[in-house]
This record gives C-alpha cells, sequence and structure tokens, in this order.
C-alpha cells in the first residue's frame, strides 16, 4: 500500500533488531525496516560510524511515501527503492570461520528482480564486509541502478573525502558540473566563484548533490575534525564506481527536514556508493536470468585527520607542512606488529620506521625534513612484518582539468537526422526510466524511416512483451529478423530470436518457441537465458530427460544463476535423484540463504525421504524465511507454474491457506491461481470452487502486477465471465501495460458491481488520463463518491477533474466544505479546499486553516506555501485598496514567514521574496514611511527573474525607485517569455525528479498572463486587459488573472 498518511502521534513500538558484535564494532540490523542497517558502533570510542536514529519519524521521500532517515539503506532496482520502509526477509548465518552474517533481502515486485545483501563481521576485524547479489529473475532485460545509502552525523567540522584522483564532480543526470575540492563555478545555483572548498558540509547552504567524475581510486570516507573520527569504504571502483555526498544543507530547508526526520539526533550527510552506476539517474542492464556480484568494506577511523589512500586493510593519511613537515597517520582494521612504514621521495628514503598498529591504536608520526619536499614525488608504503605490501600512496600530480560539457536533452524524434541515433535515443529513455519523456515515438519515428530496421523492432518487440501485448511484439520481432537473416544469413545477434521466442511461448505455441530459442542458442550472448527456457518448455511436456540435459548446458555458461539450480534440482527429485538434487540445494542455500524455492525444494526432498510429519521442521524453515507474505507464495508458486509443476505449485498456496494467518490467507490471488493450476490439471470443478471464493473475498490491497495473472484471470472469466471482481483486478493490471484494455474490464466490473466505489474512481482517472474525457471522468468519480465518502482522496480527485472540466469554484468549494472534516484528513485534498478559498477570496478562512493544520509534504514540494503567501499577499492587497495600510503591512510581512506546520524551509533563492519586498515597500509608501519604502524596493530588485511573474513586481519597484530603462526590460521581458510559451509549446523539463505534467491549456494561459502583466508595466492598459481575460478563457481558475483585472480594472 501506499504509505503517505503520517500521523504526529509519537507511540513507543518494538522493533525485531538483529545484531552481529565483535571485539571491535556492535552492529544493529532492522529488517522490518528494509533491512537496513540500524546503527554501527566503534567500541575503542563509542563513536557512531553511521547516523544512528532514536526515533523512527517517517517522512515522505520514498517511493511509496514513508522514508526515514539514518543508517544505511539499499537501493535497487531504483533509488530510495518501494520497501525501503517495509519489511523485508532476513537469515543469520554462522560460518565455520567464526564469522557471523545477517543476510536480508527481497524479489522486489515492480521488476520481480532479487536484490540480497549479506552482512558479514568477522572475528578480530574491523570493518563490515558487504556481499551484494542482484538477480534479474525475469526473461526480459531490465535496466537497474544498484546504491548503497549511507548516512552519517555531520556538523561544522565534517569533511567529505573523494580520492585524490577526483577533480571534478557532477550533479544528477550530469547536467552540471564544478571543480572539486575548490569549486569556482556556480553550481545548482549556489555561486561558489569564490574559491570554496566542496568538501566541508559547512560550506552548504542549500540541499545538494556532489558525484565523483572519474575517480580511479577504491575508496570514500568522511571524517569529522571534532571528534577525530570518520568512516571508510572500499570497493573496487571498475564495479562499484559511484561515489556520493548529499546534504539537505546548513539553511532553513535543511533545518526544516532535520526537524521533520528527527527529534534531538542533529543534521546527516549521505555518503552513498554505487555499483555499475556513477550518477542518479545513471542505469546498466540486467540480461535475461543475469546475477552480478561485488562486495564492500565499512570501517571506521580515527585521529588521522582525514584519508589519502585506502583499502581492506589500512586507511592513511598523508598532510604536508610548510613543504618541510610530513604527517603521517594510519589506521588498521586488525593487528599489525612489526609493520615497516617506509617514506620515500623518489629513491631516497626520508624515513624508515617498524611500527605496530590495530583498530584501536592508530600510528601517528611527524617528521621534519631540512629541505623542502617535492611533494610528487614522494611514496609512502606499509609493509607487513613478513614483507606483503599493506598500502602504498603516491600524491597524484597537479592539474588544471576542463569542465566536461553537461548531458544534453533529446531532441524531438523528427529533428534527430539518423535512424541509429533514434534508436539510441529511444534505448536511454527506456533504460534511464524517464518519469515523462516515453521511447515509442523515437522507435517509431525510425521505423517510418526504416520500417525494417532490426534494432528499432527488436527494442519495440521487447517493450510490448513487458506490457503482455505478445502477438504484437510477434510482428516485430519477425520484421526485425526477416532484415537480419536476408539473403539466407544467420545473423551475430541472437537476441530477437531469443525474445521471439518468449513471445510464442507466452502464446502456448510451445514447438515454434522451441526452434526460436535453438535458434537464439547459436549466439553465446542468449544462449544461457535461451537454454533454460527450452528446459521449462521440457518439463511442461515432462521431458525431465531432455530438461536436464538443457539446464546443463544453461548452467556451463551461467552457473551463477539459482533459479537454474533450482530447476535442475527440481528435475533430479523428479526423475528420483534425490541426494544429487540436496547436493544442488545446499549449494543454493550457501549462496543465497533466502532462495524460497531451494528452501521449499529442500522440504520437498526431506518429504520425500521421510514422510510428511518429519518433514515438518524444514516447512517451518521455509515459512520463516518467507515471513507470511503471500507475494512471497505467490512467486514460488509462479516459478513451480512455468515449468508445469502444478501439484508444487499448489501445495505451497494450500500450505499459505491452511496456516491461519488471516492477513494473507484471504488475499483473492491465492484462490485464483489455485484455481487456476486446477484448471491446468483437469480438474475444472474444483478450479471452479476456488474462482468462486476468490470472487467473495475482499478486494482492498488486492493489486496483480505479474504478466502471468493475465492468463490466470482469463481463466478464472472463462468459468464466471460475470466475476465483477475478476474484470476489476483485470483492470488494474492492465492499465498500466494496456491502458485501453485496463478500461474496458472496468466497464465490465462497473456494470457488474454498480456499488464497488473503487472501479468507478479508477474509470474517472482512466477517462481524465488515457481518453481526455473530462465528462466521463467527473460523473466517474462522482458516482465513487456518491458509493464512498469516507475517503479523502477521492475529493482531491474529484476537484482535479472539476477543475480541468471547468466547474465553477463555488460548486467545488461548496463539496469540499461540506465534508470538510473528511477532507482535512489528507493534506492534498485540504489544500484544493484552501485553493479554491483563496481563489474566491474568503482569504481568512484560508489563512485560518493554513495556520492551524499540520501539513506533510512530500520531499521536492512547497506548493502549500505558495499558498500561504498568496492567501496573506491577497489580503494584504485588500486591506491597502481599501486604505487600511498597517493591517495590509502586517499581512505582507507574515507572507515572508516559513512557518514550521507547513513543512517548508526557506530556499536558498526565496524567489517569491523579491514579490513581497515590493508589496512591503508599497505599504511603506502609502504610510509616509519613503526611507523604508526604498530600502524595501532596492531589496525587491536584487535578484532580476525576467520572464516570470515576480519580474513584474520588480518592474514596477524599479519604476518606483525611477530605474525606468530597467523596468522597461522587465516588462520586455515579460511579452518576450509569454509570447515564447505561446508559439512553441513547452517541453517537459528533462532533468525533472518531482512534478506533475502541466496541461496545454494552462500552460497557454499563464503565457497570455506573463503578456498581460508585460503590457500592464508597460501602461498599455487595453493590451494588459484581452490578455487577462484570454488567460481567464483557457483557465477559468487563473484567480491571479482575475485579481488583476479586479484591481486594476473595477471600473469595468
Amino acid at each position: 500500500p501506499f504509505l503517505d498518511e503520517l500521523t504526529d502521534q509519537r507511540v513507543d513500538k518494538s522493533y525485531r533488531a538483529v545484531f552481529l558484535e565483535n571485539e571491535y564494532l556492535k552492529i544493529c540490523v532492522l529488517p522490518e525496516l528494509g533491512g537496513k542497517i540500524f546503527s554501527a558502533v566503534d567500541k575503542s570510542n563509542n563513536y557512531e560510524f553511521f547516523y544512528h536514529q532514536h526515533v523512527i519519524k517517517p517522512a515522505l521521500i520514498g517511493l511509496l511515501g514513508a522514508w526515514i532517515s539514518g543508517g544505511v539503506e539499499w537501493n535497487f532496482p531504483h533509488h530510495h527503492r518501494a520497501t525501503s520502509f517495509l519489511p523485508v526477509d532476513y537469515y543469520l548465518e554462522e560460518r565455520p570461520d567464526g564469522s557471523k552474517t545477517i543476510w536480508v533481502g527481497e524479489i522486489e515486485l515492480r521488476h520481480r528482480m532479487k536484490w540480497l545483501v549479506g552482512i558479514t563481521l568477522y572475528s578480530h576485524r574491523a570493518y563490515l564486509e558487504l556481499t551484494i547479489r542482484l538477480e534479474n529473475r525475469t526473461p526480459f532485460a531490465h535496466s537497474f541502478l544498484y546504491w548503497t545509502n549511507v548516512a552519517v552525523h555531520t556538523g561544522p567540522e565534517y569533511q567529505v573525502i573523494f580520492p585524490p584522483s577526483t577533480k571534478i564532480v557532477t550533479y544528477h543526470g550530469k547536467n552540471q558540473f564544478a571543480h572539486w575540492p575548490v569549486a569556482h563555478e556556480v553550481y545548482k545555483g549556489v555561486d561558489y566563484r569564490r574559491g570554496v572548498d566542496l568538501s566541508w558540509w559547512k560550506n552548504h547552504p542549500a540541499p545538494t548533490s556532489f558525484f565523483a567524475w572519474d575517480c580511479q581510486e577504491d575508496f570514500l570516507a568522511g571524517y569529522d575534525h571534532g571528534q577525530e573520527a570518520g568512516v571508510v569504504q572500499v570497493a573496487n571502483h571498475h564495479l562499484v564506481p559511484g561515489k556520493k555526498f548529499w546534504t539537505w544543507g546548513t539553511g532553513e530547508k535543511g533545518k526544516m527536514w532535520e526537524k521533520i526526520l528527527t527529534d534531538n539526533d542533529g543534521p546527516y550527510l549521505e555518503l552513498m556508493v554505487g555499483a555499475f552506476s556513477d550518477n542518479q539517474p545513471d542505469y546498466s542492464w540486467l540480461q535475461p536470468y543475469e546475477v552480478r556480484t561485488f562486495k564492500q568494506y565499512w570501517y571506521p577511523i580515527k585521529e588521522i585527520g582525514g584519508v589519502k589512500a585506502a583499502n581492506r586493510k589500512i586507511a592513511l593519511n598523508l598532510e604536508i607542512k610548510d613543504k618541510k613537515r610530513l604527517k603521517i597517520g594510519l589506521n588498521s582494521t586488525c593487528l599489525y606488529r612489526q609493520a615497516q612504514l617506509i617514506i620515500r621521495e623518489g629513491e631516497k628514503i626520508l624515513s624508515q620506521q617498524q611500527v605496530d598498529i590495530s583498530p584501536p591504536q592508530p600510528f601517528l608520526k611527524e617528521i621534519s625534513l631540512a629541505s623542502e619536499i617535492n611533494e610528487e614525488s614522494l611514496r609512502v608504503q606499509l609493509f607487513s612484518s613478513s614483507g606483503k605490501e599493506l598500502i602504498t600512496y603516491c600524491p597524484p600530480p597537479k592539474e588544471k582539468v576542463s569542465l566536461p560539457e553537461p548531458v544534453k536533452p533529446p531532441r524531438p524524434p523528427a529533428e534527430i537526422k539518423t535512424v541509429e541515433e533514434l534508436y539510441l535515443t529511444g534505448l536511454r529513455l527506456e533504460q534511464f526510466h524517464h518519469p515523462s519523456l516515453e521511447p515509442y515515438p523515437y522507435y517509431e519515428e525510425g521505423l517510418r524511416r526504416d520500417p525494417y530496421d532490426s534494432r528499432l523492432n527488436t527494442a519495440l518487440g521487447l517493450l510490448l512483451l513487458k506490457r503482455g501485448l505478445y502477438s504484437e511484439a510477434e510482428t516485430r520481432l519477425r520484421r526485425a529478423l526477416e532484415r537480419l537473416t536476408a539473403n539466407y544469413t544467420s545473423p551475430r545477434n541472437g537476441e530477437p530470436y531469443y525474445y521471439l521466442g518468449v513471445a510464442l511461448r507466452a502464446q502456448g505455441r510451445y514447438e515454434e518457441a522451441i526452434q526460436a530459442f535453438y535458434r537464439a542458442t547459436w549466439n553465446q550472448a542468449w544462449a544461457a537465458a535461451s537454454y533454460l527456457s527450452l528446459a521449462e518448455i521440457r518439463c511442461l511436456q515432462g521431458d525431465w530427460r531432455s530438461a536436464l540435459e538443457l539446464l546443463n548446458r544453461s548452467l556451463a555458461l551461467n552457473r551463477l544463476s539459482t533459479r537454474t539450480l533450482v530447476l535442475k534440482a527440481v528435475v533430479l527429485r523428479r526423475v528420483g535423484r534425490l541426494r544429487a538434487a540436496e547436493e544442488i540445494i545446499q549449494a543454493v542455500l550457501k549462496t543465497d540463504p533466502l532462495d524460497f524455492w531451494a528452501r521449499n525444494e529442500l522440504f520437498l526432498l526431506e518429504k520425500d525421504r521421510v514422510g510428511e510429519k518429519k518433514a515438518l521442521q524444514n516447512w517451518t524453515a521455509v515459512e520463516a524465511r518467507m515471513g507470511n507474505i503471500g507475494q512471497n507464495y505467490l512467486e514460488l508458486a509462479v516459478d513451480y507454474g512455468r515449468c508445469g509443476l502444478w501439484p508444487e505449485a499448489m501445495d505451497c498456496l494450500w500450505r499459505l491457506i491452511n496456516s491461519g494467518q488471516k492477513k494473507v490467507t484471504t488475499y483473492p490471488l491465492l484462490y485464483y491461481y489455485l484455481g487456476y493450476f486446477l484448471e491446468k490439471t483437469g480438474e475444472k470443478k474444483r478450479a471452479a470452487y476456488y474462482f468462486e471464493q476468490a470472487r467473495q473475498l475482499s478486494p482492498y490491497y488486492c493489486f496483480p502486477f505479474r504478466l502471468e495473472t493475465i492468463d490466470v484471470l482469463r481463466t478464472a472469466l472463462e468459468h464466471q465471465p460475470n466475476d465483477p471482481r475478476a474484470h476489476y483486478y483485470l483492470g488494474n493490471l492492465l492499465f498500466h501495460l494496456q491502458p485501453e484494455e485496463a478500461l474496458k474490464e472496468w466497464e465490465i466490473a462497473a456494470q457488474l458491481d454498480e456499488s464497488f466505489f473503487i472501479v468507478h474512481r479508477n474509470l474517472g482517472l482512466g477517462y481524465a488520463w488515457v481518453k481526455n474525457d473530462i465528462a466521463k471522468a467527473i460523473s466517474s468519480l462522482e458516482k465513487a463518491l456518491f458509493y464512498e465518502k469516507s475517503q479523502p482522496r477521492l475529493f482531491y480527485e474529484l476537484d482535479l477533474v472539476y477543475e480541468a472540466g471547468g466547474v465553477s469554484p463555488q460548486k467545488r468549494l461548496n463539496l469540499l466544505q461540506a465534508y470538510h472534516n473528511i477532507v482535512a484528513q489528507r493534506d492534498d485534498s485540504l489544500s484544493r479546499e484552501i485553493l479554491l478559498l483563496v481563489q474566491l477570496g474568503d482569504y481568512d478562512q484560508a489563512i485560518k486553516l493554513l495556520e492551524s493544520h499540520h501539513f506533510h509534504v512530500w520531499e521536492g514540494g512547497g506548493r502549500i506555501h505558495d499558498l500561504f503567501v498568496d492567501a496573506y499577499l491577497l489580503r494584504g492587497q485588500k486591506y491597502f485598496s481599501r486604505g487600511d495600510f498597517e493591517p495590509a503591512l502586517r499581512d505582507f510581512q507574515r507572507a515572508l514567514d516559513y512557518p514550521e506546520n507547513l513543512e517548508v524551509g526557506r530556499p536558498y533563492h526565496d524567489r517569491r521574496a523579491f514579490q513581497i519586498y515590493y508589496f512591503i515597500g508599497q505599504a511603506y509608501e502609502a504610510l509616509g514611511k519613503n526611507r523604508l519604502a526604498q530600502e524595501f524596493y532596492q531589496k525587491a530588485v536584487q535578484e532580476k527573474q525576467s520572464g516570470s511573474e515576480i519580474g513584474y513586481y520588480q518592474g514596477v519597484a524599479l519604476k518606483r525607485l525611477g530605474r525606468m530603462a530597467e523596468a522597461k526590460k522587465m516588462f520586455d521581458d515579460l511579452i518576450a517569455s509569454g509570447r515564447g510559451l505561446l508559439e512553441k509549446a513547452v517541453g517537459l523539463d528533462f532533468f525533472a525528479k518531482f512534478g506533475e505534467k502541466q496541461s496545454e491549456t494552462k500552460r497557454r494561459a499563464q503565457a497570455h498572463y506573463l503578456l498581460g502583466l508585460g503590457y500592464l508595466g508597460k501602461g498599455k492598459r487595453n493590451e494588459a486587459k484581452a490578455e487577462f481575460e484570454k488567460a481567464l478563457q483557457l483557465n477559468p481558475n487563473h484567480f491571479k488573472a482575475k485579481h488583476q483585472l479586479l484591481i486594476h480594472y473595477q471600473e469595468d
């Protein structure tokens, strides 16, 4: 479920905490909160080297809403993954060497890939080893990113340490660059041109991110010079290239988010590390059934003042003072006696010393030299007592580097010259999961120019497969092969053959699929996935001997695939080779202790050997790993079902249903799947029973997402065509994939059960988004509200479509006020009521609600504060127009505030403040306080906001200051901006992370409003009035255009 309804209640709650501890470190993990590391303590000095929260205080930051700061978060396949605030699977492992591991992970639900993190602590070692395994369990290629997100306590003396090779940093999307550590650029709107050291937290007044660019070392560090302690991360930079420093900043916005996220634990910053990714977004591809693994190491450091080089064993710092003094600091992660420290300048040995070093006992030394040092010729080395090199550091040459070109947004398809560039542009949009630009127009433009281009047809075929449009995908893939196999050519690339096999198999055309998969095996890149797919088909056909041979072929090319290994064990069990099957399963569980399929197979093997009663202990282990989470059981059942293993598929679902866990045993999809599996075994009567059971269960929080569920629900509808729930669920599943089909299913569901409000709600949104039929959207949402008036979100959504449909603001307000107590339960619904109060001039009531309600704002949000400013400015202008200048001044001054209850901090660039300064100046002028008036007019024009609404007020302020030429330019810029918006539709922000798509009508209305302001500033009243009226014709809810007409044209 969406986790976006936060409360202000503080209550005690118990969480299951899992600890690792040795003589040096103590680690705490919370499986219930995304499996995050909650705390990590260096026992030698009690330093928390990860940020330790003492409260669980969620804010709206995660993909599903609720998210907490602190500790270590695992992010795959997207940043701030959907389940970072939800329970994940975990397992405790003790190894023969005495080390202990906490395994956390899950099969994520969006793409059905799997992530697994092993958190290991060894005896006599002061580092935390992270073993990360990423697996694509699906037949489709998916793009992904992986980032370990580590929060640390910060303060004025905290410094982020990117390795010495880092000369440049970049922002999200690589759209801005700056030099590191000392910047001389404007970056993310902050002026660092005077030469600012970006590595210090205290130097950042606003929220910002820095990604290390082209870093060549294996470490990242942070160091608190006040506490003389810090943390180091080490990983192979060829696999784990991403290094990021993120902060809320030291300004008012940062302080606001600190209050939102914690009570007393203070500010934090994030040290993030990306695998196969060096930016956010920066996605790479996981091929079907591909597995990737890598390791990271984290450990605390102390007293050494920073880090210049680090590996898993040693962190080294070297500082040069006055070119004649060297300061050396060493931390180790285990005990080294009689180690040899050698410092050279060229071939000359400056110092050689035997040292003892251990995690609680760093080594520090300062060396004074007779002559100046050539820093670039220095070499610092530490060797073990046996002569093994522990670490080496040579300062890199100091060189000036130029900043790279920023990423450019893609041009419209028609403007791209070549078909290859169209393909690559579309592929990048697909790969990076762009929030607003689709790859389809680029692929389709390329195919318009060359209908048989193999790359474009294959890419489009894969997208269609992911949407369950198998026949359409087949057409595209055959067209790709027509080009590739022209003139009787065997293609070098087997991808189209492989996906053709996937498309044919999904249509039940197994013999044709077999042919396609076998042709794909001619290309090694696609052979492993093809052999596995062939083995699954042979299992469906009961040909175990052929399946085993094919699985061996697949494993020869992809031995890390636990999915393939477990299926091999299943086949061995089916043919009676139980010992061989168990050997494979035990090996899989050593690699992935959270593999449900392997755990279940272990139970089935035991059951075959000793009977079900004696095997129940193993079933208890399966239950413990799967955590009574219905989706885990469904995924396991689907794994069996893909191979035609219907008895095993049903067995795991029956066991869950018989467990008595009401929360999961009432989940409708369990019963639809059981009916489907029974249908596959020919038990039609029993299938019908389970389909009927599914129909009767509560539909709330039932949301299918697997492509396999399409066939399940359609099979159920063959038995019961009048099942409204199956139609409803099918609509939910198809809406993102096949929206037109989804609407048809919802329409049938609504006919079959008129009283089910959610289906009317879904139809309302579907008619608006898919059909742009606002009248039908309004009708459906009104019907949803008729049947269910206790859901505040319905009021929010209905008001959005009311606005789009031009429904009068007064009618809309009447509805919201009639149900105010319900509306006020959600911030977005209440904000609609406040917006309408402002539009209709009831500023007192709007201000009352704004001042009395605690709003929980999404990261990147802040619209509620704009309403706050509008309400006070407009009420102030109302007072002003009546000659009540003192209350007008008080309202204008209040508009400058950022009340805590709105959860919006003052931004570094407070652009609306310039507008407010103008009104304050105007009030002072009316009160005869000309000196203060001039002061605020000057403040109003400090930073020019040309081409925006605020630019109008700056232009008027400039006129008051007698700076007529500047004022004229501001008004001319407004006119040019408005015309520009009208002449060319505004494109979406390619780099935007937040925000909603604005309609073309609204954009054009805003363009006319800007034109009106420009003309008004130039004294062209008739032209201004005409533009304001056009704005209102296009958008009757443009209350600012209406306000300008009211205050400047009252006589009309």
